[in-house]
């Protein structure tokens, strides 16, 4: 059990986010009560991770995609309203961090997610960055792009779909998780045979078709589903929370 100032603490520290200019504000959004014994981690701060999460008793929820967006409504109406309502009435506690839990090298959403297809990290998608976004790295060996597709596909266990000619030799590439389709111009300017990201967009297609680069659309949700689940296992080694992770599903 720790105290819920006490947790923020820890992941500030770890996640390092007073490093990163975010879209949202990382950290406690929603105050809940004053400890923590069961942490429920998901993906996204949806009704249905908050339903979820009251069945299980949980004290605070831990996600990726948080609440507060910049240019978001301030109003609290509607689904906003719903949402903190049940946070509120349950006293659960909601923390969020978006930028720093992808860019930790253990156990950011990137790191996990090399981790988990066997890529070997050689530095970062902004080597000049401290704290890098994405990473680029290699496989242990060469795949055709159809081999490498079908191997995300069986990790993740969702469609991925491929631009570029299947039969060319990946061996080379950078990643970045959930919608970092438009980081493909720096991946290609690192000589890298190939590019995986979560969301594509209709530009991105264009851009990997007439410079060469396979590109990988792999699924937000999917690709940015292992950084929180981490950082709930070291919570719960370290500092003896009940950790539980509930995956929401999302096609997207």
């Amino acid at each position: 059990m720790l105290k819920r100032d006490r947790l923020l603490s820890v992941l500030d520290t770890e996640l390092q986010s007073h490093r990163f200019k975010d879209y949202c504000p990382n950290g406690l959004q929603v105050e809940g009560r004053e400890q923590v014994r069961h942490l429920v981690t998901g993906v996204t701060a949806c009704q249905a991770l908050i339903d979820a999460a009251i069945v299980e008793e949980a004290d605070a929820i831990l996600v990726h995609h948080g609440y507060f967006w910049k240019n978001e409504d301030a109003r609290v109406r509607g689904m906003k309203k719903q949402r903190l309502q049940s946070l509120l009435r349950h006293d659960i506690s909601l923390f969020a961090y978006h930028l720093p839990l992808d860019a930790h090298p253990e156990l950011g959403n990137n790191a996990q997610l090399a981790r988990r297809l066997g890529l070997v990290v050689e530095g970062g998608l902004q080597p000049q960055d401290s704290f890098p976004i994405g990473n680029v790295g290699r496989l242990d060996g060469p795949m055709t792009a159809d081999e490498f597709a079908s191997h995300v596909e069986s990790v993740l266990g969702r469609q991925v779909l491929h631009i570029g000619d299947t039969q060319d030799e990946i061996e080379t590439l950078a990643w970045c998780t959930g919608a970092a389709q438009g980081f493909i111009d720096q991946a290609q300017a690192l000589g890298v045979d190939a590019y995986l990201s979560g969301e594509i967009s209709e530009p991105t297609t264009h851009f990997a078709r007439e410079t060469g680069i396979h590109y990988f659309a792999c699924g937000h949700h999917a690709t940015e589903r292992y950084g929180v689940q981490a950082v709930g296992e070291w919570l719960a080694d370290e500092y003896g929370l009940e950790h539980t992770f509930i995956d929401i599903d999302n096609p997207v």
